[in-house]
């Protein structure tokens, strides 16, 4: 029995050696640039710009291959922020991918829901809940305003609310180093 215990925390330790050593020697950097782009994006994962989600366009911004504004649910402030950060001029939205909208979120109204779940299907950030041929709600919390639960669903039972501005969910505009960057220059 103490053998085995042995043997086993040997093996344990060999393993744990490994794979530090494999995740140091084969470390895949990522590209800063993509990822303080990615942060500016509102991350709805929407796919309104044309890529599959904030991430890839951030990354085809990155390149060059994409605008910086083609994001709706970023809007303005996002295209402005975008610009500042890669020192391009400032361009209004692409009116191709779409309108800038206020924030708003999914509402299922829960008596005309069929529990087809295509809804479920279709949310990129798995706000929606429920199971087949049973009622489906939105964690308001999660959902991120993508709109992209309306068109699948066969009843018309999702409807988009905007969000209202509250203490509780009220944001600074700004993150806290970008105003003492501000008031220091």
């Amino acid at each position: 029995m103490l053998a085995a215990l042995f043997v086993m925390t040997g093996i344990a330790l060999v393993l744990g050696v490994a794979l530090g050593y494999a995740s140091r020697v084969f470390k895949v950097e990522g590209d800063p640039l993509v990822d303080k782009i990615d942060a500016i994006l509102p991350q709805t994962q929407c796919g309104q710009c044309g890529y599959p989600g904030c991430k890839p366009y951030a990354q085809a911004i990155a390149k060059g291959e994409a605008d910086i504004n083609r994001c709706p649910p970023g809007g303005e402030e996002g295209i402005r922020k975008l610009a500042d950060l890669l020192g391009k001029e400032f361009k209004p939205l692409d009116a191709e991918a779409g309108v800038e909208k206020p924030k708003s979120v999914a509402v299922i109204d829960e008596n005309t829901c069929i529990g087809c779940t295509l809804c479920i299907q279709a949310c990129p950030v798995d706000a929606i809940v429920g199971s087949s041929k049973q009622m489906h709600t939105v964690v308001a919390e999660l959902c991120t305003g993508c709109e992209l639960c309306v068109a699948p669903c066969p009843v018309d039972c999702i409807h988009m609310e905007p969000v209202t501005e509250t203490i509780e969910n009220w944001k600074w505009k700004y993150p806290v180093a970008e105003i003492k960057e501000r008031h220091a220059a």
